[in-house]
């Protein structure tokens, strides 16, 4: 069986040339082809030598994901359902902006923290995906957007670990994926342009700042651990208070001067000026352990499970001004991408049935075998 180089961050591309009996500058040029170029073939690679190319041949290959279906928002988002075997999917988004693309990665198929307001943890919890999974989808929509847009330079310019999953749940296997991201003979993006969101698994907080500080989002949603119990079951095993001290040690390493907080604005939940105020206290309290933050508000993307309604325009922007007032820097997060169910909070919430998505995946199969092309996307696509 040969080995997928996606798993590989360029040390451990390094390591696994050295077995070959080659030196590291070799796996810096077959790390370029990989992501810079998003070559499979390791005969396009001219510049490796022959000799190399054909122990490549025989003990490596370069796979992505199998694309299901990929659906177009008429706001220019773009959303691809991957196949990762034995019945799992995944969802990728590509959010196009005027000063920049954003990828939306995956990290889990499904999620175990089982957020009230989020229609991936309603399809509950299948297994953590291989650092080859959490990089071939970056590689896939790097190189299919450069082609699809006409364009020779880099497409996407951030991206955020806010698909579906708990990244800090899979940690062993999202680090090699962030530093493939952040390796400038990879994608060489900024730390600053690389988010990692975590509902609040403060002992890896702890240990991405040591290993590799990029952009932290927390999951918060609430100003009070009883709320969050409700809404966010992880907060039973580390409460707000233990969260935001890991929030304020991570501030120390971290590439921004804040910590964004996440809060999904629930009608007559979460969303009550109350609530806002008890957030500026709160927030008060931390700042003398060094926390600074940035709250970013999410209108609430209903399904049927949930039982809960989106808050109204008004109520969310009377909450803002609160923030605001305090002195906090706070946005309003603009929806995008709703129309295909690719808006925060929407991955997966189309994938109900397990069985009906095997039954796809068979029939395109089927149609691979039999020299028929299968599109399960929308028909206006290319």
């Amino acid at each position: 069986m040969t080995t997928n180089l996606l798993d590989f961050d360029l040390d451990g591309l390094a390591a696994f040339c050295e077995q070959l009996g080659e030196k590291r500058f070799r796996a810096t040029q077959l790390f370029r082809w990989i992501h810079q170029r998003g070559a499979t073939d390791f005969e396009q690679m001219t510049d490796l030598a022959k000799s190399l190319r054909s122990k490549l041949a025989g003990k490596a290959h370069i796979q992505a994901l199998t694309v299901l279906s990929r659906h177009d928002s008429a706001d220019g988002t773009i959303k691809w359902l991957f196949d990762v075997g034995a019945g799992d999917v995944i969802e990728t988004v590509f959010i196009p902006e005027a000063d920049r693309g954003t990828l939306c990665i995956s990290s889990q198929a499904g999620c175990a923290v089982g957020c009230r307001f989020c229609s991936t943890g309603h399809q509950g919890f299948s297994r953590n995906l291989s650092t080859a999974e959490i990089t071939a989808q970056l590689w896939f929509a790097e190189h299919f957007l450069r082609q699809h847009l006409g364009k020779q330079e880099r497409v996407i310019s951030n991206v955020v670990m806010m698909g579906m999953g708990e990244p800090l749940q899979n940690y062993a296997q999202l680090l090699p994926a962030l530093r493939v991201m952040l390796d400038d003979h990879a994608y060489g993006l900024s730390r600053r342009r690389v988010t990692v969101s975590t509902s609040g698994v403060v002992p890896m907080i702890d240990r991405l700042g040591q290993d590799c500080p990029v952009a932290l989002a927390v999951s918060l949603h609430a100003p009070d651990d009883t709320l969050r119990d409700n809404l966010v079951p992880l907060n039973r095993k580390y409460p707000i208070a233990e969260l935001l001290q890991a929030c304020a040690r991570y501030q120390v390493f971290a590439p921004r001067d804040f910590i964004t907080f996440e809060y999904c604005m629930l009608d007559g939940v979460n969303d009550q000026p109350e609530h806002a105020r008890q957030l500026v206290a709160l927030m008060r309290q931390h700042a003398v352990d060094g926390l600074s933050c940035k709250f970013n508000l999410i209108p609430f993307n209903p399904f049927p499970a949930s039982g809960l309604t989106r808050s109204a325009m008004p109520q969310v922007l009377a909450f803002a001004k609160i923030l605001l007032d305090a002195g906090i820097v706070t946005t309003v997060r603009k929806t995008r991408g709703d129309d295909i169910d690719a808006a925060c909070g929407q991955l997966a919430g189309d994938v109900q049935d397990r069985t009906d998505v095997q039954k796809r995946m068979a029939t395109q199969r089927q149609g691979m075998l039999a020299g028929i092309k299968v599109v399960v996307a929308p028909a206006s696509q290319p």
